[in-house]
């Protein structure tokens, strides 16, 4: 990855700075955007090559150009992995619960969403249909994508606030989907959470990163990334509900740039993981008492 460090109105401040760092052997590449010329280095270079020329702005007192500094690492969170095992625990237990008879026979007709008794009242269904699934493959396919997506968004936001945005948002695509569908529709499955979490991740790192100097193609392109992955995953394979995996896509997209926001990034940051977490748990737990009272 590249950063820009340097900025002028012409080629030739960009070729003198890169000679400068050529000599002590830091690689640069120089760009047009229409306006403006940019010098780039690499980003582990960034800090080195700002060192040699800051001194050799101040010799020459005369500038061509701005220095910039260089982009800010970006914040990675660690025991990602306890999110992804409890999601992981959660979809198969609740599938050996049901299909070993440990709960009443009749309980994935209870938790599937059936838009005509969403719309009746029964609100649960929402979140209960996130959990179950049609077959083992289908269990397998969500199992590996919503860990896939759910640990990239995790190292961004933390674990518990993650998986609490997941399904909070995943729930509510799937309320939206069944209040304004038609009567007759009917869906189980974790794929609205897996498609809520990949946009969680692509707009958070879009919008928590957008006021910093750098290209337009490297601003836009977790949001471009986020959307190829979403038409690649999400329209792939036979009756794939693809209003719910774009509504999941959205709804994750608009949670993702209010997260970055810095009062809510903020607030996000003094909640203990392991509370938004268990959040995320509870909400579960709720909506399938409330299915099998």
């Amino acid at each position: 990855m590249t950063v820009d460090i340097f900025q002028s109105i012409t080629r030739a401040g960009c070729d003198e700075r890169a000679f400068v760092l050529a000599a002590v052997g830091i690689a640069s590449e120089i760009s047009f955007d229409g306006l403006k010329y940019s010098l780039a280095v690499e980003l582990g270079d960034a800090t080195a090559a700002l060192n040699h020329l800051i001194p050799y702005e101040s010799e020459r007192q005369v500038g061509q150009g701005q220095l910039i500094k260089p982009l800010p690492a970006p914040r990675v969170h660690g025991g990602v992995w306890i999110g992804a095992a409890a999601y992981g625990a959660v979809l198969v237990g609740i599938a050996l619960a049901i299909s070993n008879g440990l709960w009443p026979a009749d309980a994935f007709e209870r938790g599937l969403l059936d838009a005509g008794k969403v719309q009746s009242g029964q609100w649960w269904r929402a979140w209960t249909a996130l959990t179950l699934h049609w077959d083992a493959a289908h269990l397998v396919a969500n199992l590996g994508a919503g860990i896939w997506f759910g640990t990239l968004a995790a190292r961004q936001l933390g674990s518990g606030s993650t998986w609490l945005l997941v399904v909070t948002g995943a729930a509510t695509a799937n309320l939206f989907d069944a209040l304004f569908g038609p009567v007759s529709y009917r869906s189980a499955g974790a794929s609205t959470a897996v498609f809520t979490a990949l946009g969680l991740m692509a707009a958070h790192s879009w919008r928590s990163r957008f006021h910093l100097p750098q290209r337009w193609a490297l601003r836009w392109a977790p949001l471009v990334a986020g959307v190829v992955l979403l038409g690649w995953f999400g329209s792939a394979g036979e009756g794939t509900d693809l209003v719910a995996h774009a509504l999941g896509f959205m709804v994750g997209g608009a949670l993702g740039i209010t997260a970055a926001v810095p009062t809510v990034d903020g607030l996000l940051n003094r909640i203990p993981q392991w509370l938004t977490g268990l959040a995320a748990g509870a909400s579960l737990a709720i909506a399938w008492a409330c299915a099998l009272a």
